[in-house]
């Protein structure tokens, strides 16, 4: 079959490292998957796509997210698949209004349990109308469903209903292997030098939660520790700030957009993720798939993966990440305990389940 992905760009994020890894394994079940993006700004995952999947055409739309001219644009494109399958929120909404004129089967990947329009009681209708255009809605995590769900209300909560049917949970997947058995950044591991490299890879969005890590590197002693954010963003100046504000930014060192994650997560001793709200972190499987201690915020989408498994604190909890992070650093039995746990923890989202899970939804929606 004809596959189209749609999404805002190839910047550095989950939605986007899933879909990079996604298409080439479709490609491998003998599908035509080709994608389009809002935004066409050249970028590392743009590149990584390029060299997996050579095949692959690569549509840009624009330079920008919200440009009323790209409808027109997909009602032509669209004519040329059987199914088109949209993540984030402008793909969402700019592709169900070009299905007016032309409806292929129409799937979305709901990535976050929460985002900013749900605050909006007027978008609401908007969005009950923009869901009821998709075949199959896909939530990247159980809680992301119900939460989905709840906000939808009337019929979609209501089990005997068919728009209930219609969302269903297919969990994000990684290369677990690949990043288990990933060779540790020698660059970083010199650099640290005795000291316990705690690591947190996200992007500097307001979903994200960075401040709370720096806050504990504050309260650990300066000499043992110190921090590693990989990602780029929004907010990276305002946490460059709080780590002169704390005096800790000689024991920060923000890393950027990195391709080579796998060999960072080696490198670090410790993998965090502090965040307001998830879907289901990409980094959070990543980072136990490394075979490290994984520590998140109590929190929707990353409560779902790490409790029982990993360690969790509660949100903003200042002092209990730091006493977290201490006694890992200074119990080796606990820290090789939690270790262990994270990496059987990963196996279970490896990739290959997910992308077979997505090739049925597939099958099903062309039969219909």
């Amino acid at each position: 079959m004809r596959i189209l992905q749609v999404i805002t760009s190839l910047e550095m994020g989950g939605a986007e490292t899933l879909l990079v890894n996604m298409i080439p394994r479709l490609q491998a079940l003998g599908h035509v998957v080709d994608l389009c993006v809002f935004n066409g700004k050249e970028t590392p995952l743009m590149n990584r796509l390029k060299g997996l999947s050579p095949q692959t055409k690569i549509y840009i739309l624009g330079t920008g997210y919200y440009n009323p001219i790209y409808i027109f644009k997909l009602m032509r494109m669209m004519r040329r698949y059987d199914i088109v399958h949209t993540h984030n929120s402008s793909p969402q909404l700019f592709v169900a209004l070009a299905s007016i004129l032309y409806r292929p089967q129409l799937c979305t990947t709901e990535h976050n349990t929460s985002n900013r329009k749900r605050n909006w009681g007027w978008y609401r209708p908007i969005e009950r109308w923009m869901y009821g255009r998709y075949n199959r809605i896909i939530c990247i995590s159980n809680i992301a469903a119900q939460k989905l769900r709840e906000y939808m209300g009337r019929g979609w909560n209501n089990p005997t209903s068919p728009f209930y049917k219609r969302i269903s949970t297919i969990n994000n997947g990684i290369d677990v292997e690949s990043i288990h058995t990933a060779k540790p950044c020698q660059e970083l591991l010199e650099a640290k030098q005795h000291r316990c490299a705690i690591l947190m890879v996200a992007a500097f969005r307001k979903q994200k939660d960075q401040d709370t890590l720096v806050r504990a590197l504050a309260l650990l002693p300066k000499t043992a520790y110190e921090v590693w954010f990989a990602g780029v963003g929004e907010r990276l100046e305002e946490v460059k700030k709080l780590c002169e504000t704390l005096d800790v930014a000689s024991h920060v060192r923000f890393l950027g957009v990195r391709t080579d994650i796998p060999q960072v997560l080696q490198a670090a001793d410790i993998i965090v993720m502090s965040s307001h709200w998830e879907g289901l972190s990409l980094s959070n499987v990543e980072g136990m798939s490394a075979g490290k201690p994984f520590i998140a915020s109590d929190v929707n989408g990353l409560r779902e993966v790490t409790k029982d498994w990993g360690l969790l604190f509660p949100h903003e909890d200042v002092n209990k990440l730091a006493a977290l992070l201490q006694r890992l650093a200074t119990d080796d039995i606990y820290y090789k305990q939690i270790a262990h746990r994270c990496y059987e923890r990963a196996q279970q989202f490896d990739i290959n389940k997910m992308v077979q899970s997505y090739n049925q939804v597939y099958l099903v929606l062309c039969k219909t």
